[in-house]
């Protein structure tokens, strides 16, 4: 990758900015601008995050927006209330109170001298959603925002639930935030009142699965934040980003067919990452894109950007699974509009012989899959496949899946859009949920994922009303998968594969299910793609680029890794992943960070209700001999009708534990 020293204008940093909210408390932000800024000002961008601009992103943030300054631009770190440096107390993820604060810095911000007035809101994950929610708004200044790898529809889309699933991302996020929010503000930026900073937000943040899984259904509190509930709320310019690797694969589509703003929409290959540093690569020159962007919104200058087409992604093509893959084959291609015209939709009937182009005869076929199925996927969101988080060879899982292959391929199909599974069904419980993966079968007989969703036919026509299913009565339901692009090999075979379990990323329902499909009905309906003359007019994007950070020092050595084991006798499964981000000091603030995680997950084949979770966090940071440290440990089970929680946390100075809490709760299941 390019690093990037010099720049057209010179830059200065401001390590720690205070931002006043109307209440009196402050946001505090780390801020690069030019240094002429005051007599030559410039348009601001925000990023918004809880992650901590001292320490948990610094590397991140300084990789990135001096590269913005240096282009003539004010770039704000901003942490939210409660969390890294900034004043107040921590609350909820995307609540009103944040997007309220948002709002008002940006009002700040567009006032200071140094602004010209105009500003915009980026991000990736949390920051992406803000950076919507704050655009619903319509803030006189903000002109224009680049959302990353984030959502339009909180309860279908995001780490808590997925069309009417449980996510096992729902405990592990909680347990994640539990922890990060234990962190004390940074005594060099906030003065002697850290320690009873520190301790007010112990005291005040609550285990956030007491509110996540308390909202197992879409409702309103779903509903706020999600800009699919009112996308003509949204005026200003909008560049959405994505990875068919993240777990917000779908929302670059819809915001592209249903904003009426200006919008522009990019899908690569990537995990969860800004691409100019995404896995698997190709990466791109993120910054460079997203300079033009910017360039043009806010600045007003005619970069060529808003000229091209509407929607450029990636086509995948046909390859071997590779859990740590660095590169994914295939092409870049453009759409000048989206819904493109050309795309149709193509059906493959499922039926005793696989999936064929016409009906096949009616031969009800019955699966009810080991409960700890879907190993050889593992996770809800890639976060980059360093430690195998891509999914692996689908063989095992498909072995325990009812599978519908299509005959070899005579040609290449490629497809881009969202595959509809419209299924005819019965199930012999009254909870239901299942998982349908779309898989690319090679010849040697290999299985790559290609797509797939997590659906609970409980939640099949009304995600806010589920109903209870009568054991044998005929239902028909319409899935939709996660939007891809792709292109089947010829000689290859395309595979429908259904289960009734996916663990751990679908937490299972309270009984074992039995799914039987009624083939004659059902088919499935496959977006097929021609060749279009906008792909021979793509030319290519800029290496990747970042701009120059920071020095550090690796005290200790990062490890993050994934093991399955399973017992012989009882076919007990249990997934351990450590995530171990190891310990650095950054060298120009004499400040040291060691944190990481060890998360558990365990099953056995045969029973549901043994499901079972638990997470330990440790996040230590120190200056000289002052040693912060908090360490956080989170449990889930379930019975047939309630989930049980625990989460403890700890926290010490100097060795000496200042604070415990313990918070024993549990909460009943709703269709789940």
């Amino acid at each position: 990758m390019q690093v990037v020293t010099e720049f057209p204008r010179r830059i200065r940093c401001v390590d720690n900015l205070w931002i006043p909210m109307a209440d009196g408390v402050r946001l505090a932000a780390r801020m690069w601008l030019p240094e002429n800024a005051d007599a030559d000002p410039v348009p601001a961008i925000l990023e918004c995050l809880p992650y901590r601009k001292r320490d948990g992103l610094k590397t991140r943030d300084e990789e990135m927006h001096p590269y913005f300054a240096g282009h003539g631009y004010a770039c704000l770190r901003i942490d939210l209330r409660g969390t890294g440096d900034s004043e107040g107390l921590p609350d909820d993820e995307y609540t009103p109170a944040e997007q309220a604060d948002l709002i008002a810095a940006i009002a700040w911000v567009a006032e200071q001298s140094w602004c010209s007035g105009k500003v915009g809101m980026m991000g990736i994950s949390w920051g992406g959603f803000n950076a919507l929610q704050v655009a619903m708004h319509r803030p006189p200044a903000l002109k224009a925002i680049i959302t990353v790898c984030a959502s339009d529809d909180r309860y279908n889309d995001d780490v808590h639930y997925m069309q009417g699933c449980l996510l096992h991302d729902n405990f592990a996020w909680s347990s994640a935030m539990y922890a990060f929010v234990s962190q004390p503000p940074d005594p060099a930026v906030v003065g002697e009142r850290w320690r009873d900073m520190w301790l007010q937000r112990l005291q005040h943040y609550k285990y956030p699965a007491r509110i996540w899984y308390a909202h197992q259904r879409r409702d309103d509190y779903w509903r706020q934040g999600s800009a699919c509930e009112n996308y003509d709320a949204i005026e200003c310019a909008v560049f959405a980003i994505g990875g068919w690797e993240d777990g917000y694969s779908n929302a670059v589509g819809r915001l592209v067919e249903r904003l009426k703003a200006p919008c522009l929409g990019l899908v690569g290959p990537w995990g969860h990452a800004y691409p100019n540093k995404a896995l698997p690569g190709p990466a791109i020159g993120f910054l460079q894109e997203a300079l033009r962007f910017w360039d043009h919104w806010l600045k007003g200058r005619d970069t060529g950007l808003m000229a091209e087409p509407k929607l450029k992604a990636w086509m995948n093509t046909s390859h071997a699974p590779d859990p740590c893959a660095a590169l994914r084959p295939g092409r870049w291609i453009a759409h000048r509009d989206w819904p493109a015209p050309r795309i149709a939709m193509q059906d493959f009937w499922l039926g005793p012989r696989g999936l064929e182009a016409t009906q096949q005869s009616d031969a009800p076929l019955c699966t009810k899959s080991p409960q700890n199925t879907g190993a050889m996927t593992v996770e809800w969101c890639s976060y980059g496949g360093s430690d195998g988080d891509f999914p692996d060879d689908q063989r095992t899982d498909d072995g325990c899946s009812l599978c519908f292959d299509t005959l070899p391929l005579d040609a290449p199909l490629a497809f881009f859009g969202t595959p509809r599974l419209h299924l005819t069904f019965s199930v012999d419980r009254p909870v239901a949920k299942i998982c349908v993966r779309l898989n690319d079968v090679a010849p040697d007989g290999t299985s790559t994922r290609i797509t797939y969703t997590l659906f609970g036919l409980n939640h099949a026509w009304d995600e806010a009303n589920p109903i209870a299913l009568e054991p044998r009565k005929i239902y028909r339901a319409t899935i939709p998968l996660n939007t891809i692009a792709y292109e089947v090999s010829a000689g290859h075979r395309l595979r429908v594969a259904i289960s009734t379990a996916c663990w751990p990323q679908l937490w299972p329902g309270p009984e074992a299910l039995t799914l039987t499909v009624h083939v004659h009905d059902s088919r499935l309906a496959l977006p097929v793609r021609p060749p279009h003359p906008e792909d021979s007019d793509l030319g290519p994007f800029d290496p990747p680029a970042k701009s120059a950070r920071e020095p550090y020092t690796i005290t200790r050595a990062d490890d993050w890794r994934r093991t399955i084991t399973r017992d012989v006798a009882t076919g007990a499964t249990e997934l351990v992943m450590v995530k171990d981000s190891g310990g650095i000091r950054y060298d120009d603030i004499d400040w040291r960070l060691d944190c990481g995680a060890i998360e558990r997950y365990r099953i056995r084949p045969n029973d549901p209700l043994s499901a079972e979770a638990d997470c330990v966090y440790h996040h230590e940071l120190s200056r000289g001999d002052w040693v912060a440290r908090s360490v956080t440990r989170t449990t889930l089970k379930g019975d047939a009708t309630h989930f049980h929680f625990t989460a403890t946390v700890d926290a010490y100075l100097n060795g000496e534990r200042i604070f415990s809490d313990q918070d024993v709760f549990s909460i009943p299941r709703d269709f789940m």
